[in-house]
């Protein structure tokens, strides 16, 4: 399997080129990406712990999915993908708010993404995939919150950052 290749894009979502995804890690460079937020019936999130072995910020709480969007592949489309992907079900996808964001690692590999983030709703246990996923749980939004002021360092940047400047957005109980 060749190596998974990402869209380079401007500060306005347009495409300018492709570029491995490794590469544009390495170099910084501004990609497309996506978070994926889906809750129960009870209003809590389903939170995914990244596997051991992953290159960038293994073991840290996140949200319930994320990746980069193929060439070709609506963002909803890649939600969904990933979302088979990483926790063995999908359900229906709304876009709610996109934003910038940078986030250099302890490894010299920095995430430079332009991410669209979407909501869904789900009741019931994932079948995590063990290559990605480590383990989940639910949680209460407002549970989640107190966790990242108590344990900042248990959850990986970007879902902080989506957390603190997008709250409003993946509240779906608003």
């Amino acid at each position: 399997m060749s190596e998974e290749r990402v869209i380079l894009v401007n500060e306005n979502d347009e495409q300018i080129g492709t570029m491995p995804k490794m590469e544009a890690h390495e170099k910084a460079v501004l990609h497309r990406a996506f978070s994926v937020f889906v809750f129960n019936d009870d209003h809590e999130l389903m939170l995914q712990q990244r596997a051991s072995h992953k290159y960038h910020s293994p073991l840290l709480w996140t949200n319930t999915c994320c990746s980069h969007q193929r060439e070709g592949e609506s963002n909803i489309e890649a939600g969904k993908r990933r979302l088979q992907e990483e926790m063995g079900f999908v359900t229906d996808l709304k876009e709610t708010t996109s934003f910038i964001y940078k986030a250099p690692f302890d490894n010299g590999l920095t995430e430079h993404e332009y991410d669209h983030v979407m909501v869904g709703n789900f009741n019931g246990a994932p079948q995590i995939n063990p290559e990605e996923v480590e383990s989940w749980k639910w949680m209460p939004l407002e549970a989640v919150k107190v966790d990242i002021e108590l344990h900042p360092e248990l959850y990986t940047e970007w879902f902080k950052i989506i957390f603190d400047k997008f709250y409003e957005h993946i509240n779906i109980t608003n």
